[in-house]
């Protein structure tokens, strides 16, 4: 099995103003990105061709919205921020760009 191209633990997933789970899981793998519940279990997935992650507008840094199969997901993925002062990026920028990078996208 091949390492997965991304991955972020600790993640909260809500579906509009309902939360799906606090101690989520996001993984790209396979060309496919997966949300996950704490126990493993699929949340959703889609081809990586046909998610679309962005920053929603006027949020925090550790925020993502992500489209699967035409639900939107609002993830918090700030247990895996680097600390102050550590060099890197915040894991939601990270999580979009890993999926820009998946489908083949520039940028």
């Amino acid at each position: 099995m091949a390492e997965p191209e991304f991955t972020a633990t600790g993640v909260r997933i809500d579906k509009r103003l309902r939360s799906l789970t606090r101690a989520g899981r996001v993984r790209i793998n396979d060309g496919r990105v997966e949300l996950l519940t704490s126990y493993g279990s699929e949340i959703d997935s889609a081809p990586v061709r046909a998610v679309r992650a962005s920053k929603p507008w006027f949020a925090a840094d550790d925020r993502a919205l992500a489209d699967l199969n035409g639900k939107r997901y609002l993830l918090t993925l700030g247990e895996d921020d680097p600390a102050p002062g550590e060099p890197g990026p915040p894991a939601a920028r990270r999580f979009i760009e890993a999926v820009r990078r998946a489908a083949g996208e520039d940028g």
